[in-house]
């Protein structure tokens, strides 16, 4: 959590490092100038109380995010150079280091009717990135291949369920290998760092002995890139979404390469509806969804379903 911690000005660093120490397990931190700080916890909404140097569930109190508070955090957040991260600003976001993704709102610069800058950022929001060892272990069972392998596999949720912590465990038992699956090579395209968490080209969270990583690489072009030069038996990729993406998978599939992918859906119907899916389930492109939930107390479970979209689990 450090790597949140160093880019709040130092005054909140305690009542930071006081919430995380409270067992709240923060998802999701929101700075919108003029509004309380929110960091929304597995179980509900905190605020920050700077009299009690801890965090409440009243907003009453809560300490007022300030507009030099912002320029601070940035600054911070950007190494003082604000001009490296505009490239990604203008897509809406940008990665710190450890993988937290950072959203980003405020007035826009548009040039023939698409986003060239967002300027006067008056919101943030901080999603937590948290490696969990081995919470893809029960999935593991459900996606191989009896032989050796897995199946092609997409696993879906709505935004904040955990698509990118379960991808990123499975990458790593995938390639480090279980007591039932011999360990795989894998190719991963981290368009967004949010996978390898990449400082300098070298992923510091854990995916495996027998993986490799393009860090901060469009998807379709990396996957092409890592099938020419890599010889992955897996490509993994986090939020697949848009045509280019969905045909360089299928580049992937007819080389023989198994897609390991994650997309937004929070059911079956919901993945049905979407359009660009609508091939690869006609084609039978894909021979496991698995779907995550959360309920109302933060606790996580899935479901899984094979290519006709039965439910196995």
């Amino acid at each position: 959590m450090e790597e949140i911690i160093r880019v709040f000005p130092n005054a909140f660093r305690p009542v930071c490092r006081a919430g995380f120490a409270q067992g709240i397990e923060p998802e999701e931190i929101r700075l919108r100038v003029g509004q309380p700080v929110m960091v929304q916890g597995k179980d509900g909404e905190y605020y920050w109380d700077m009299a009690a140097q801890s965090v409440t569930r009243r907003p009453a109190g809560g300490y007022v995010w300030r507009e030099a508070d912002m320029k601070e955090a940035l600054a911070r957040m950007s190494q003082y150079s604000m001009y490296a991260l505009e490239e990604e600003i203008r897509e809406g976001y940008f990665t710190l280091p450890g993988g937290h993704r950072v959203g980003v709102a405020g007035k826009t610069v548009c040039a023939g009717g698409k986003v060239t800058a967002i300027r006067s950022i008056s919101s943030l929001n901080i999603r937590v990135a948290r490696q969990k060892r081995g919470c893809a272990r029960a999935v593991i069972p459900w996606i191989a291949q009896e032989g050796g392998g897995i199946h092609n596999t997409l696993i879906l949720s709505p935004p904040g369920v955990g698509k990118t912590t379960m991808l990123r465990d499975c990458i790593r038992l995938l390639s480090d290998g279980t007591e039932a699956l011999a360990g795989q090579k894998v190719g991963v395209v981290d368009e967004r760092s949010e996978i390898g968490a990449g400082v300098g080209g070298i992923p510091q969270n854990e995916l495996g002995r027998r993986t490799d990583v393009l860090d901060n690489c469009p998807k379709a072009e990396g996957m092409r890139l890592l099938l020419r030069s890599m010889s992955p038996q897996i490509l993994a990729v986090d939020e697949l979404g848009g045509q280019e993406d969905c045909l360089a998978v299928e580049e992937a599939l007819h080389c023989g390469c198994r897609v390991l992918g994650t997309l937004h859906a929070g059911d079956v119907q919901e993945l049905r509806e979407k359009e660009h899916l609508s091939r690869w389930l006609g084609k039978g492109f894909f021979g496991r969804f698995v779907f995550l939930r959360q309920d109302g107390a933060g606790k996580r479970g899935f479901s899984v379903y094979d290519r006709e979209l039965r439910k196995l689990c």
